[in-house]
């Protein structure tokens, strides 16, 4: 059983649609360029881009490392071929491995495996400044609530079409646009480093993130009442409620004093 609402998956194709046309619009700029995961959410994010604005308003990067599982990459491919848009395919290694000799610091995982998302953005706003583009975000609810984005890295960008769908939302939505199969059996990875999933680093299920972030920030519920409802632990509960609070800084425009005059 889940307690958040269903999704109107037409009603919520056409508002991001629209928004899309938009922000496009408002801006001035002629299209939108984001990165090709292989996975759900940037594929979702596509398939709407191109419908809101053709195919050839669309512009995609699949740029892999080494900790890329090979389909992933197979699928960002696949996915740019069967939309019809203009795609580039660029390996970041080179660019990591120049950045990690110039720095000689001991190797950190995380630290890398942010480095990977930051040269992929610095990537997409290259493309995007030279054609004009606006960089589309391909983050979703869950991942901007807990904070599962690389900060100025993956979660840098100037639209989040996707941003208010819950991942399981991500998942229904795609599934109602017709999205290939092998995407939607996937589970969902960042690649950053080998054998990563992000369910198994978070330490649970989406099924279960999604209702435990619906029922405390929309439904301003305590960790007691949502442990009693899910029948999980408090502990559980707080280790995402905390994620959400720990990570305000990632989405905030950076604090500063205040001023004072005479």
């Amino acid at each position: 059983m889940s307690y958040i609402p269903e999704l109107n998956c037409k009603q919520t194709k056409n508002d991001i649609i629209n928004f899309i046309q938009s922000k496009v619009q408002e801006s001035g700029t002629e299209g939108i360029v984001l990165g090709l995961s292989g996975g759900i959410d940037s594929t979702l994010a596509a398939y709407l881009s191109c419908e809101a604005l053709g195919k050839d308003k669309v512009f995609g990067i699949i740029m892999p490392s080494t900790t890329t599982p090979t389909d992933d990459k197979i699928h960002g491919i696949e996915i740019a071929q069967k939309l019809g848009i203009e795609y580039k395919e660029i390996a970041i290694d080179s660019i990591l491995n120049e950045f990690l000799s110039m720095t000689q610091l001991n190797e950190n995982e995380l630290a890398i495996g942010n480095l990977k998302a930051r040269i992929r953005m610095v990537i997409i706003y290259y493309y995007a400044n030279a054609k004009n583009y606006l960089v589309s975000g391909t983050g979703n609810k869950s991942e901007i609530l807990i904070g599962y984005f690389t900060k100025f890295g993956d979660g840098a960008c100037d639209i989040e079409p996707i941003g208010d769908l819950y991942k399981n939302d991500v998942y229904k939505l795609s599934q109602y646009i017709e999205v290939p199969q092998e995407i939607l059996d996937k589970p969902p990875r960042a690649g950053l480093w080998s054998n990563q999933t992000d369910e198994e680093e978070i330490g649970m299920s989406y099924d279960l993130i999604d209702q435990i972030l619906y029922l405390n920030t929309e439904n301003n519920m305590g960790d007691v009442d949502i442990a009693q409802k899910l029948d999980i632990s408090v502990d559980k509960i707080n280790m995402i409620i905390n994620k959400v609070v720990g990570s305000k800084h990632k989405s905030n425009v950076p604090e500063c004093p205040k001023k004072t005059v005479l």
